[in-house]
């Protein structure tokens, strides 16, 4: 066997004891304003296809590029988009999530919800939920390259990970605004790899 195909097994074999560690989930998937927020459709399904429970919550500028419906289909859960979302219950839905998450994943993230979250407003149910969960944080940035390395961004990067906040990516390529940079999110399989590896962990802290 070449050490290509050995790579291949060894990182397919790491994924199965990872899955079969986490086990089934409560992952709270937000999505925000992003050109890939699309591929947060891929990522809603694979989620479940790993076997765990998926709610998603979205931005309102998610909402103008990729339908609340088709996250709602593919996760078989409601879709959160607004704090008016919440009259069905007495119990605030976004506090609800905030304590069933086993793990926010935010993907993609733009720089504006990263700043959100770094100064702690809770504007609308993703901000808020991130601030009242207690469960690990996951942030797949997509943005414009110069916007991502600008210093105010890795300032906000820099105080989240002092938190325990986690990143993934973003990674280079061509960026929808038509340049080549940093600021391509991370391709979906990894971050659901990643997402895995999490819940692995934190269910390793907290036995």
């Amino acid at each position: 066997m070449d050490k290509t195909s050995k790579r291949k097994l060894d990182r397919t074999s790491a994924r199965k004891v990872v899955r079969i560690a986490a086990g089934k989930k409560c992952i709270v998937l937000g999505v925000t304003g992003s050109i890939a927020a699309y591929k947060s459709a891929d990522l809603t399904s694979l989620l479940v296809k790993q076997g765990h429970e998926v709610f998603v919550v979205m931005t309102q500028d998610a909402s103008e590029f990729i339908a609340p419906l088709t996250l709602q289909t593919l996760s078989k859960n409601p879709v959160m988009t607004s704090f008016y979302d919440e009259k069905e219950n007495w119990r605030p839905g976004h506090v609800d999530l905030a304590d069933r998450a086993n793990l926010l994943l935010i993907a993609p993230a733009t720089a504006h919800i990263i700043a959100e979250l770094a100064h702690g407003l809770a504007g609308h149910p993703l901000a808020a939920i991130a601030l009242a969960t207690r469960a690990p944080i996951l942030i797949a940035p997509a943005m414009n390259g110069k916007m991502w390395q600008h210093h105010a961004t890795q300032g906000n990067v820099e105080k989240l990970k002092a938190c325990g906040v986690e990143f993934i990516g973003p990674e280079e390529g061509m960026l929808a605004c038509g340049y080549e940079g940093l600021g391509r999110l991370w391709k979906v399989n990894d971050i659901a790899f990643r997402a895995e590896f999490l819940l692995s962990r934190h269910d390793k802290l907290i036995a």
